[in-house]
C-alpha cells in the first residue's frame, strides 16, 4: 500500500531527491606506498587528465546538451560530437529533450485541478418509471412503513431534526472531527467530490482518497496532487481490497466521525453539517446515518421471501429515495441498510468485522447494518432533504448511480446478495418487515450438534404436526452441525437450508470460530443471533437438552431473558423427550410459565429404612423436565440409624437435599402439616410418606397438570387445592366404605377422564401455595385434643370422629369453601403413586379398629406413557373436568360451595347459604364472607 501527499509540500526534498541520483560522493582510495615515488606521481597526474578527458566527454553526450551550440574546445569536443550521432539517433534524441524539458517544469511549475480534472458525461435525464400499479405498489408500502415508524420511534423532517439538541457545536470549540473517505476506481467524479468538500459549511478534518486496484490510479494520484491542500491525501494499492478496504481504512483515523462515500456521490455543501448535527441527538448517537438506502423484502402470502430485485412485487421491498417512483425521503426513516454512504463513528465501524462476512465481493452495505443492529444495537437512517435546497441532498446527482458502474447486477450478484440478507434475517436480524409484523411461535428449538437434532426430533415433530401450533428449529452450523445434516436428521429435504422460508435457521457458529480455541466467539454468536430471533418470533419456549455444552446454555439463558413477552428456556434431558409430547397440546400462553413452578419433594421418614429404599429409588428412576427439585427428609426425633444413614447417603441428583430431625416427638400430624410449608406462590408442595412408591411418570404428571390447569391464563379454577398421584379404590368417608371404579362410573364421558374431587389425598399429593397456608391457620383455629369438641360436623361423613389426623382439617376446609383435587384415572385404578400399607402410625396402629385390606389401597403404577390413555391423548379442558363431591357424587363446583355455605360452620359465620369465607392468600387469614359464582 502506498501513501502519499502532494509533493508541492515538499518541493525542496523532492528536488534534492532528484539531484542525488546524478551526483554522488566517493570513497577515497588508500595510495599504496612504493619506492619509485616519480613513477606513483606520473601515473596519478596521468589518471587525472583521464578523469577530465572523461567527464569533458560524458558532458558533451548528454542528451540534454546541444553540442552546436558548445564552443570547440579540443579535439574531444569533436570526437565526442561524432560518436554522439553514432550511440544517439536524432529521433530518440528529441524525445529526451522534450521528457527532460516536462520534468524541469513538472519540478518548478506545480499543476492545477483546471489541468488534471475529469467528469462523467450526463447526457440522459433521470430514469421514471411508467408503471401506474408498480408506482402504487411502492408509495403504499413506502406509507405504511412510515406510518409504523412514527408511531413507534418517531419521525422527523430536516428542520425539526436541526433543531434538536446535539452534542456537537457546529461553530464553537466542540466541533466534531471529520474524516471523510472517498473510494474510487473508475468514476471521473473525484474532482467534482473534493470541490464539494472544500465548499462544506462545516470543514472536514481530513480527506481520505483511496484507489485499491484501480486502472486511474496514476490520474487519480494527479488530481489529488493538483489541490495541493495537507488535509487531502492519497492512499492507493495494487491490491483490490473491494467494497470492504475502505472501512479498514476507517478504523485508522483518530477523527470523532468518519464519512465514506463511494464514487457516484456529489454531497452537498451543507451535508457535513447535518450529519455531524444529527449524528450528536441522543436519539441517533449509535446509529449509522446515510443519504441512500434499502428495505428488504417483506414475506409473501405463500410464506416466503421474494428476491429484493422482483419485479412487480411490492414484498420486493424498496429502495429509498426512489426518484424512479417520484418517492423522496422528507422525514427520517430506518431502514434495513444504507448504500453508497455512511456516517458513524469510528467505534462502530469496528462491528463490521465481528463476524467474518461470506463473501468479499458484494453485500458490505448490509453486513455493516446487520452486525451493528446485532451487536451494537445499532440502527440505519436515512437522512431527509430539504426538495428546495439542493446543498442538503447527500446525492445531488442521482444519475451517477447509472454510470459505469462498479457493481454490475448480474444475476449471479443478485442470488449472492439474496442469500446474503436471508442469512442475515435467519440470524437474527430485525428487519422493517420484522420490526413491523411481529411474529408468535410457541417453541424455538436449538440443536447444537446433529445428536441433539435426532433426540428433539420427536418433539419437534409433534408440534409442527399439531393444528395450529408453530414451532422452527435453530442449528449451529459450521462444523458444529452443518444445516444439511440437521435436514437429514429430520427426514427433511436438504433444499430446506436454501429456501427463503422460516423452518430451519443456521447461525453458521461453527464457521465463525472454528479457528478459535476459546468459548468467546460460539457464546457471543449463539446468544446474539438467538437474542435476535426471539424478538422475531417471540416463541414461547426454546427448547434443548439438558446436557448441552454449557457455554451455549449460558447464551440461550440471557438471550430467552430478553423477552419482554416472556420466553422460557426448557432443557430436557434425552429421555424424558419422547415422554412429553404433550407439550404441544398446551396453549403458548401456559407454556411460557414453564418455569415458573418450584415443586419440592418433602418425604415425612420415621423408621422404615427398607420402605424409604423403595420410595427414593422409584424418585430417582422418573422422568423429570430438567428443573431444580429440592427434597427435604423430615424426621421424627425417634427415628432410626439405618434411616438417618441412609437419607444422609443419599444423592439427589435435581437439586439441594435438606434433612430436619425433632428434638420432641410430635407425631404424624405435626409431621406432616409441618414438612413444608410455601415460600412463594409458585412453590409447590409433593408430601410423600416413606411407605409410598412412584411411577416414574409422576413428574411429568404434575408439570402437565400444573400447566394446563393452574398456568393458563385462559384457565380460571381458583378451587383447585392439590393435584393427586394416587386413584382412590374406595368411598373412605362413609361408614360402609364400598368399592369405587372411576373408569366404570365416568365411562359416558370417557373412561380415562381425570376428574374433580372434594378428597384430599394423603398418598401421593402436591398442594398449592395458597390453599396450603389458608389450611395452616384453619387448623390452628380448629385444632382441639378432644376431637369431638371440633364445632364441623360434616353430615353422614366418617371424618367427624377422626381424631389423629391431619387429614381431617383439610377434610372439612375443602368441604366448607368448595376445594377440589385433581384426580388421574387409568384403567385398573394405576396411578402415579401407591400406597403399599406397611405398618405406622395409623395403619396396624393399636387405637385403630377399621381393618384395611392391601388389595383396597395397593394400586398398580403406571409403567407407561399416560398421553395416549387420555380422552383424545391430552389433558380435557378444565369446562370439561366432572367434579365430585365428598362421597363421589357428582356435583358442579357452585354446587360444592352451596353445600359448605349451608352447612355454615366455618371460622366466620356467614349471614346466608351464598357466602362462603374469603382469605388472604398472602397471610392464609379469613377476611370476610363473600358471594361465590
Amino acid at each position: 500500500m502506498r501513501f502519499a501527499r502532494n509533493p508541492n509540500n515538499r518541493s525542496g526534498d523532492y528536488l534534492e531527491g532528484m539531484l542525488s541520483d546524478y551526483v554522488g560522493g566517493k570513497a577515497k582510495v588508500k595510495a599504496t606506498k612504493t619506492g619509485c615515488t616519480w613513477l606513483v606521481t606520473a601515473l596519478t597526474c596521468l589518471q587525472l587528465a583521464f578523469a577530465v578527458y572523461a567527464t569533458i566527454l560524458l558532458y558533451y553526450m548528454s542528451p540534454s546538451v546541444e553540442l552546436r551550440t558548445k564552443p570547440e574546445f579540443t579535439w574531444a569536443t569533436r570526437i565526442a560530437r561524432n560518436m554522439k550521432q553514432f550511440i544517439i539517433p536524432p529521433h530518440v534524441h528529441g524525445r529526451y529533450q522534450e521528457a527532460a524539458s516536462l520534468i524541469t517544469a513538472e519540478i518548478f511549475s506545480p499543476i492545477t485541478p483546471s489541468q488534471v480534472c475529469e467528469h462523467e458525461r450526463i447526457d440522459f435525464v433521470q430514469k421514471k418509471s411508467s408503471d401506474v400499479q408498480m408506482i402504487k405498489l411502492k408509495r403504499e408500502l413506502y406509507d405504511e412503513i412510515l406510518d409504523f415508524q412514527s408511531k413507534t420511534i418517531g419521525t422527523e423532517t430536516l428542520s425539526e431534526l436541526m433543531a434538536m439538541k446535539s452534542q456537537w457545536d457546529m461553530h464553537g470549540p466542540n466541533r466534531p472531527k471529520v474524516t471523510v473517505l472517498l473510494n474510487h476506481f473508475k468514476r471521473k467524479t473525484l474532482c467534482s467530490q473534493l470541490d464539494s468538500l472544500l465548499q462544506q459549511s462545516l470543514p472536514f478534518h481530513q480527506v481520505w482518497v483511496l484507489s485499491f486496484g484501480s486502472p486511474n490510479e496514476h490520474s487519480l494520484k494527479r488530481i489529488v496532487e493538483s489541490y495541493n491542500d495537507s488535509r487531502i491525501s492519497f492512499i492507493s494499492s495494487s491490491y483490490d481490497f473491494k467494497y470492504y478496504g475502505r472501512f479498514q481504512m476507517a478504523l485508522q483515523t483518530e477523527a470523532d466521525l468518519v464519512y465514506i462515500v463511494d464514487d457516484d456521490m456529489i454531497p452537498g455543501k451543507k451535508m457535513l453539517q447535518i450529519l455531524s448535527h444529527v449524528a450528536g441527538i441522543e436519539k441517533y448517537k449509535n446509529s449509522a446515518l446515510g443519504s441512500i438506502g434499502r428495505i428488504l423484502p417483506f414475506r409473501q402470502k405463500d410464506f416466503t421471501f421474494p428476491s429484493y430485485r422482483k419485479f412487480r412485487s411490492k414484498e420486493a421491498g424498496l429502495y429509498l429515495p426512489d426518484p424512479a417512483y417520484d418517492i423522496t425521503v422528507q422525514k427520517i426513516v430506518q431502514v434495513d441498510f444504507l448504500s453508497s454512504s455512511w456516517f458513524l463513528s469510528a467505534e462502530l465501524v469496528k462491528a463490521l468485522f465481528i463476524e467474518t462476512p461470506s463473501t468479499f465481493m458484494t453485500g458490505e452495505d448490509l453486513h455493516l447494518s446487520y452486525q451493528l443492529q446485532k451487536y451494537r444495537n445499532a440502527g440505519s437512517f436515512v437522512l431527509p432533504v430539504d426538495l428546495t435546497d439542493k446543498e442538503t441532498w447527500g446525492d445531488s446527482e442521482h444519475r451517477l448511480a447509472y454510470v459505469s458502474e462498479t457493481t454490475v447486477i448480474f444475476k449471479d450478484i443478485v442470488q449472492v446478495r439474496d442469500d446474503q440478507w436471508w442469512r442475515a434475517l435467519s440470524t437474527g436480524y430485525v428487519t422493517q418487515w420484522a420490526a413491523m409484523y411481529p411474529q408468535k411461535i410457541d417453541a424455538l428449538f436449538y440443536a447444537h450438534s446433529v445428536d441433539e437434532v435426532k433426540a428433539l426430533a420427536p418433539l419437534l415433530e409433534k408440534f409442527r404436526s399439531s393444528v395450529g401450533k408453530k414451532a422452527y428449529i435453530v442449528v449451529s452450523g459450521g462444523n458444529f452441525c452443518p444445516c444439511e445434516d440437521a435436514a437429514a436428521a429430520l427426514n427433511w429435504p436438504k433444499s430446506v437450508c436454501k429456501e427463503r422460508r422460516f423452518k430451519i435457521f443456521d447461525l453458521q457458529v461453527g464457521a465463525l470460530s472454528r479457528a478459535s480455541n476459546s468459548e468467546v466467539p460460539v457464546l457471543q454468536a449463539v446468544y446474539s443471533s438467538l437474542k435476535g430471533l426471539i424478538k422475531i418470533h417471540n416463541p414461547s419456549v426454546i427448547i434443548t437438552v439438558t446436557d448441552i455444552d454449557p457455554n451455549v446454555k449460558k447464551a440461550l439463558k440471557m438471550a430467552s431473558e430478553t423477552n419482554v413477552n416472556g420466553t422460557a428456556l426448557v432443557l430436557l434431558p434425552r429421555s424424558s423427550v419422547s415422554k412429553v409430547l404433550w407439550m404441544a397440546d398446551l396453549r403458548s400462553t401456559a407454556l411460557q410459565n414453564w418455569n415458573r413452578m418450584r415443586i419440592s419433594v418433602n418425604i415425612i421418614t420415621q423408621s422404615r429404612a427398607p420402605s424409604l429404599t423403595r420410595l427414593l429409588k422409584s424418585l430417582s428412576d422418573a422422568y423429570y423436565t430438567g428443573d431444580e427439585i429440592p427434597v427435604s427428609f423430615n424426621m421424627d426425633s425417634k427415628v432410626d440409624e439405618a434411616t438417618i444413614k441412609l437419607v444422609d447417603s443419599f444423592e439427589w441428583l435435581h437439586g439441594p437435599k435438606t434433612l430436619r430431625r425433632r428434638i420432641i416427638q410430635g407425631g404424624l400430624i405435626r409431621a406432616v402439616s409441618e414438612s413444608w410449608y410455601p415460600t412463594s406462590d409458585d412453590d409447590f408442595g409433593l408430601l410423600l410418606e416413606d411407605d409410598i412408591e412412584v411411577s416414574p411418570y409422576y413428574y411429568l404428571w404434575i408439570k402437565y397438570a400444573l400447566l394446563a390447569y393452574h398456568y393458563d391464563p385462559q384457565v380460571s379454577l381458583p378451587e383447585l387445592s392439590s393435584i393427586s398421584l394416587y386413584t382412590p379404590r374406595l368411598v373412605e368417608v362413609v361408614k360402609e366404605r364400598p368399592r369405587w371404579n372411576p373408569t366404570e362410573f365416568f365411562n359416558r364421558i370417557h373412561p380415562n377422564t381425570p376428574y374433580l374431587h372434594q378428597l384430599p389425598c394423603s398418598w401421593g399429593a402436591v398442594f398449592f401455595p395458597k390453599h396450603w397456608r389458608e389450611f395452616y391457620v384453619y387448623m390452628n383455629m380448629r385444632f382441639t385434643e378432644d376431637a369431638k369438641a371440633n364445632p364441623v360436623q360434616i353430615p353422614k361423613s366418617r371424618t367427624n370422629g377422626w381424631q389423629a389426623s391431619w387429614k381431617k382439617f383439610l377434610f372439612d376446609m375443602m368441604y366448607l369453601r368448595g376445594y377440589v383435587s385433581l384426580y388421574p384415572n387409568f384403567p385398573n385404578q394405576a396411578s402415579f403413586s401407591t400406597n403399599h400399607m406397611e405398618p405406622g402410625a395409623h395403619i396396624s396402629a393399636k387405637d385403630n379398629v377399621v381393618r384395611h385390606d392391601k388389595a383396597d389401597f395397593e394400586v398398580p403404577l403406571l409403567i407407561e406413557d399416560f398421553r395416549t390413555l387420555l380422552p383424545n391423548g391430552k389433558l380435557p379442558p378444565a369446562s370439561k373436568l366432572p367434579s365430585l363431591n365428598l362421597f363421589n357424587q357428582p356435583v358442579s363446583l357452585k354446587g360444592l360451595k352451596a353445600a359448605g355455605a349451608k352447612l355454615g360452620q366455618d371460622v366466620l359465620p356467614c349471614n346466608n347459604a351464598t357466602e362462603i369465607v374469603t382469605v388472604d392468600h398472602i397471610t392464609g387469614l379469613p377476611q370476610q364472607c363473600s358471594k361465590f359464582i
